[in-house]
């Protein structure tokens, strides 16, 4: 038994991924659910306009077998439990694959609905899906009740949602419980799998679940939606000796203290960890089931790190909060839910990172949790100069902790990791013996980790991960450098000049702020100071750039269309280069000022 456990360590340990699985299988009309709606809605479903009616929707499951039929009253947001007989004969019909749920504008309520989706493969027999497309439909029949201010904020927050719902990564199952890894589930009652998929969730990765409350309140109509997750999921098919079988890898980005790069780091008071994702790996052969579990997030104290348009901003540790309160309801929670931790700190031990690193050891030491051990690495001074060779000294310093966790992964980028095994055994067929080819397995699988990382980093950093080329080939390449570079540029803009805007839908979509019905006032119209420096959000030329730019146009000019002396030249020069050296200056000092900032959360509240 013991022997088989190692083997499977070792499979969870190399494994990244062969063929995708055929995606071609798609049908939009027999899965999930047919959407029937009356009446006033977007102009280009209106394919009857005629014989239609505007009270309501109704949503029929289609491969339910039932007479059931979700109706929902567009006047009053009321939703109840009706049958097929009640749908009007004349209501135009349109198939959808899911719903999303509603949300609430300064327009009144909105229907998100899912209207194309991609099979991702079968997990347990179990088909999974990646959602393509979305709609955002008005309970209102007409907007001539707000004012211009009103319909612009509206128009404002529907972007927001748009923002969220195009960013890749939005995964379900109708059938399945995603939000759960394989070793949750295999520790589960009967009750609890009785449950429908709503109320068994993992609340940690529900993405829609700001959107489900008011069906989640009514248990009759859970038929009628189920949990999307955010991350990657893929699955493939892989063949060792002739011996094949099904790996999956799937990351659950967690919906607590959710965001973007900068604007959302370290925990808040219930010890959530920024940017928090669950990443499993599945291996199924021959009856056998093995799940091995990382997961990563924010170094889990209270620090911030906020865009001034440097290229990489300071951290700054919070001063006057107690650490170790949210530190410890962290890795207690970690504890509960995965059990001994071995905590991987990659950060430079050195520069503006090294207090983040001292703080995290000392947090460590002082926790005095046995269930907890902490491992600090210097990775860019180690792996300096592409010597990516020396990642085997990290692996060297855990290695002796293997036997206690029955593996430990050799993928340890991230910041944080902390990774356990478990071994399910579902028939009594005994898991073979493999005689492992590792490079060839690890090239075939690894552009799968790669594919994983770059999704995870384009939902919270706005671009794909950087040194992937590595990932996937085993060594870093010049188009990878020139990628990274390409990379890093797109990332300074979006930290600096659009990432307010992704905070704010994010934390719009989440429920992190709500909106009131008809508010007359938004903190999206902000008064601007004297500065008048953000250049986002159509809220005014930018005053400062501007005649930064114009001063620093002059000067060159000036200096290829020399003037009648020099001395003419000089002035002229001189002047036009002051101009434009204080106005940088200025802007560099406010550099806080000049960024794109959320509006909707107080950055106190975020901290």
């Amino acid at each position: 038994m013991m022997e088989t456990v190692r083997l499977m360590c070792l499979l969870l340990t190399w494994l990244s991924s062969a063929r995708l699985l055929d995606l071609r299988h798609l049908n939009f009309f027999n899965t999930f659910p047919v959407f029937w709606f009356c009446a006033f809605i977007v102009p280009c479903f209106l394919f009857f306009p005629r014989h239609t009616t505007p009270e309501k929707f109704y949503i029929e499951a289609c491969d339910d077998g039932t007479n059931d039929v979700l109706a929902i009253d567009r006047v009053s947001t009321e939703m109840t439990l009706s049958g097929k007989k009640d749908i009007p004969p004349a209501a135009v019909t349109r198939p959808i694959c899911g719903i999303m749920g509603t949300i609430r504008l300064v327009a009144g309520v909105y229907l998100v609905v899912i209207t194309k989706k991609k099979k991702v493969g079968i997990l347990f027999g179990h088909n999974v899906w990646k959602a393509i497309d979305f709609d955002i439909i008005s309970y209102k029949k007409t907007m001539l009740h707000l004012t211009d201010d009103q319909m612009q904020d509206n128009k404002t927050f529907l972007s927001m949602i748009n923002n969220v719902l195009t960013t890749d990564g939005f995964y379900f199952a109708t059938d399945y419980d995603l939000t759960h890894t394989l070793q949750r589930l295999a520790n589960t009652s009967p009750d609890f799998q009785d449950m429908s998929l709503l109320e068994r969730a993992d609340q940690r990765f529900v993405w829609n679940g700001n959107l489900l409350r008011d069906l989640i309140a009514q248990p009759e109509l859970h038929k009628f939606a189920f949990p999307v997750i955010h991350g990657f999921i893929v699955m493939k098919s892989c063949c060792i000796n002739g011996k094949t079988f099904d790996w999956t890898l799937i990351s659950r980005r967690s919906c607590f203290r959710a965001g973007v790069r900068y604007y959302v780091r370290g925990i808040d008071s219930e010890g959530h960890a920024a940017n928090f994702v669950e990443t499993e790996q599945i291996i199924q052969y021959n009856g056998w089931k093995a799940s091995f579990v990382q997961t990563r997030g924010s170094m889990p104290f209270f620090w911030s790190q906020r865009p001034n348009l440097k290229y990489k901003p300071k951290p700054q540790i919070s001063k006057s909060t107690n650490h170790m309160d949210g530190f410890q309801r962290h890795f207690d929670s970690q504890n509960i839910l995965y059990g001994k931790q071995v905590v991987l700190n990659l950060v430079n031990q050195k520069g503006s990172e090294k207090p983040l690193e001292e703080a995290f050891a000392k947090l460590a030491a002082s926790l005095g949790n046995g269930m907890v051990k902490y491992v600090a690495f210097d990775f860019h001074k180690e792996c300096s100069r592409m010597r990516w060779d020396r990642l085997q000294i990290l692996v060297d310093s855990v290695s002796e902790m293997q036997d206690e966790y029955g593996g430990l992964g050799s993928y340890m980028w991230v910041s944080v990791l902390r990774s356990k095994l478990n071994l399910k055994k579902s028939t009594k067929t005994p898991f073979p013996a493999f005689s492992l080819t590792w490079v060839p397995l690890s090239l075939t699988l690894s552009p799968a980790w790669a594919d994983n990382a770059n999704a995870c980093a384009k939902q919270y950093a706005g671009t794909g991960a950087l040194k992937t080329d590595f990932t996937r080939t085993g060594k870093r390449t010049q188009w990878g450098l020139v990628m990274d570079g390409w990379n890093s540029l797109i990332r300074y803009y979006k930290n600096n000049f659009s990432d307010g805007f992704r905070q704010d839908s994010i934390d719009l979509f989440l429920g992190n702020y709500a909106v009131e019905e008809e508010e007359g006032s938004t903190p999206l119209r902000v008064q601007k100071d004297w500065k008048f420096l953000t250049v986002s959000r159509g809220e005014g030329d930018p005053q400062l750039p501007i005649i930064m730019l114009v001063a620093f146009s002059m000067c060159i000019i000036c200096l290829l269309m020399a003037g009648d002396t020099w001395t003419e030249t000089l002035a002229y020069v001189l002047f036009w280069g002051t101009a434009s050296a204080c106005t940088a200056t200025v802007i560099l000092f406010n550099g806080h000022d000049f960024v794109d900032a959320p509006k909707l959360v107080q950055k106190e509240k975020m901290d």
